[in-house]
C-alpha cells in the first residue's frame, strides 16, 4: 500500500498493525468513529529516533511540515475541579493555551499537562500522542486548519509509526470541537 502522503516504505490499513498500537488507540481503530471506516486509517512504521517533527520531516520529506499534526495534553483549573483536554493543531503551529483553548473550555488557567499525566491518563507514549483513542470525557479541540487537510498525519499512540487520517475524520472524534485560531503558526525547533 502506498501512503496518500509522504515518502513511507511501508503503510499499511491501522486495522493490519494493532499489534504497534497501543491498546486504547487499537480499540478506537479497530471500532471505528462517526462512520469513518477502520479501512481509512494508515499506519506507518517509522522509526522511533526521528519521531519528532523537525527531524521527522527532514527525513520523510518537507511537505509533511504542512500535512503534520500535533496532539497535546493540557491540565486546567476551575475551582477545585481539574479538566484535561487534548488540542491538535498543525506542526508548523503552536496551540493558543491561554486564549482560545482556556476560554472555550471555560478555565482560570490552562497550561500542558506534564508528562506523568498525560501518559498515565492516555495509555500512549509521550512523543506519541494521538487524538484516536484519548479518553471518553475529555473535550477535544481540533484547530480548522487540521479539519481542512485532505490527509493528516498524527501520532500512533507510540512514538514507533505514525497514523495517517482525513481532516474530516479527526473532526468525527467523540468529543471533537473545530475551533477557528487554536493554532497560531511558529517556527518549529
Amino acid at each position: 500500500m502506498r501512503a496518500p502522503i509522504g515518502s513511507f516504505e511501508n503503510a499499511s490499513p491501522a486495522a493490519d498493525r494493532q499489534d504497534l498500537l497501543t491498546a486504547p488507540v487499537a480499540k478506537a481503530v479497530g471500532t471505528g468513529w462517526g462512520g469513518i471506516p477502520a479501512e481509512q486509517v494508515i499506519h506507518v512504521d517509522t522509526d522511533p529516533e526521528i519521531a519528532d517533527t523537525a527531524v521527522f520531516v527532514a527525513h520523510h520529506g518537507a511537505d509533511l511540515l504542512n500535512h503534520s499534526a500535533n496532539c497535546v495534553v493540557l491540565s486546567g483549573k476551575r475551582g477545585s475541579e481539574v479538566t484535561l483536554a487534548a488540542c491538535v493543531v498543525l506542526s508548523h503551529s503552536r496551540v493558543d493555551v491561554n486564549g482560545v483553548a482556556r476560554k472555550h473550555l471555560g478555565l482560570r488557567k490552562a497550561r500542558f499537562a506534564s508528562m506523568d499525566t498525560a501518559v498515565g491518563e492516555t495509555g500512549m507514549e509521550y512523543g506519541g500522542i494521538t487524538p484516536i483513542g484519548l479518553p471518553a470525557a475529555w473535550p477535544l479541540l481540533i484547530d480548522s486548519a487540521v479539519v481542512d487537510e485532505e490527509w493528516v498525519l498524527i501520532g500512533s499512540g507510540s512514538r514507533r509509526g505514525k497514523l495517517i487520517v482525513t481532516g474530516k475524520a479527526l473532526a468525527a472524534l467523540p468529543g471533537a470541537v473545530v475551533l477557528e485560531g487554536l493554532g497560531v503558526r511558529a517556527e518549529v525547533s
